[in-house]
């Protein structure tokens, strides 16, 4: 009975090529957590899951004769299912790695369930800074921007520009908190001042009353601390009671080229943001622009563009550890440059941290602009360094250990 079991042992090991023994499940499985039905859905959503697609089959769809599968969800942005989820795609379904996950509540909880599970997540679409501070995870990477960069992008810029009193509108959930915090910081260190602020429920259809109250504090310049549907809502109201035609500045803080898409020009003109990619850079930003606009019929945002490059690296760095296992992969993709169409020389930081440039842009008036999609102008790169939170004022837990 001995002799046959150990026969039988010996011939799956034989039939189980060596390299595939490297990979759990014989498989690497990628799982796409994203906003599919509700206010984020078009700066990310399906075309985050499009462009998971593409950088599976730019790297051949296989690795190591091991083959690479996709899958997708909504985590409809809710903490609770979007945990449920990520447990589930971890505990029974083989995921690998979960990518993407706007939202921050929801990025939050799944940190914690990836770094129970000992797998690997990577953030486009979440911007909280906290993920790479207070709760971060040696399996969690957040790889596209954060409140910090944006705040300090888009902060500095505006008191350099003369600004010296703001007022927040604020998305009343942890992302439009981290925001808020972190923007107060910066502008409050250069001398200006947070003259009040109001909280705005997610989804919100009607900002009237927001922007009235901000309007009456006679702040230079009105944050929106908002994503999604609310910051077109906002800046389409915005604009109705004249905001933006005065002294009184408008500053969207996070704002995808679609919803510039969906406002136009002649609304959004002349309105600054940061962002960490845009499809008519260059070249090899063109190029990858076109191909997935020939999919989803409208240019990349950041996000989707970031779920590329995360996938991207992430197989890269499977190839080159030759294992999709937690630590030895985790140990590769810090160890690799961050190097593709819409990053050059980018670190991958312990922390988790992708430290790469960031742009600050500005809205083109309707005349300036050619052609759809032609919308931004870029007015200052800023270099990854510059950008991002220090390492060591991060307060990373795992960071501080080592």
């Amino acid at each position: 009975m001995k002799k046959r079991l150990l026969l039988a042992a010996l011939l799956a090991a034989a039939i189980i090529p060596p390299a595939a023994a490297q990979y759990s499940d014989n498989a690497i499985k990628i799982g796409v957590l994203s906003d599919l039905s509700g206010p984020l859905a078009d700066n990310t959503g399906q075309g985050g899951v499009t462009a998971a697609q593409m950088a599976i089959d730019d790297a051949g769809g296989s690795i190591d004769g091991v083959p690479i599968t996709l899958i997708s969800a909504d985590h409809q942005n809710k903490a609770d299912i979007g945990a449920a989820i990520a447990r589930k795609w971890y505990e029974s379904e083989g995921v690998d790695l979960i990518v993407d996950v706007p939202n921050s509540a929801v990025a939050l909880a799944v940190q914690g369930i990836t770094r129970e599970k000992n797998r690997v997540v990577i953030f486009s679409g979440p911007a909280i800074s906290d993920l790479t501070g207070k709760a971060c995870s040696p399996n969690g990477f957040h790889w596209t921007y954060d409140t910090y960069s944006l705040a300090h992008v888009g902060g500095e810029a505006a008191v350099s520009s003369g600004a010296k009193s703001f007022f927040f509108i604020t998305s009343d959930f942890a992302f439009g908190h981290a925001l808020e915090r972190d923007m107060t910081n910066v502008v409050t260190a250069k001398g200006a001042k947070v003259v009040g602020g109001v909280k705005s429920p997610l989804n919100n259809p009607d900002f009237a009353s927001f922007i009235l109250q901000a309007q009456s504090s006679k702040a230079d310049v009105i944050v929106l601390a908002t994503s999604g549907d609310d910051t077109t809502n906002a800046i389409k109201q915005a604009g109705e009671f004249g905001v933006g035609q005065s002294k009184q500045k408008l500053m969207s803080l996070l704002i995808a080229i679609n919803e510039v898409h969906a406002l136009g020009t002649k609304t959004a003109q002349g309105m600054l943001l940061t962002s960490a990619f845009y499809w008519d850079m260059n070249d090899e930003t063109r190029v990858f622009a076109k191909r997935f606009f020939e999919k989803r019929k409208a240019m990349p945002s950041m996000y989707q563009a970031g779920v590329y490059s995360a996938v991207a690296h992430y197989l890269k760095s499977v190839k080159a550890a030759k294992t999709d296992r937690a630590e030895k992969l985790t140990a590769k993709m810090r160890e690799l440059p961050v190097s593709d169409f819409m990053t050059k020389n980018g670190v991958v930081r312990a922390d988790g941290r992708v430290v790469r440039d960031m742009y600050l842009f500005q809205v083109k008036t309707p005349e300036e602009s050619k052609q759809p999609w032609d919308y931004y102008k870029l007015l200052e790169t800023i270099p990854g360094e510059k950008a991002f939170r220090p390492l060591s004022e991060g307060g990373c837990d795992y960071v501080a250990k080592q």
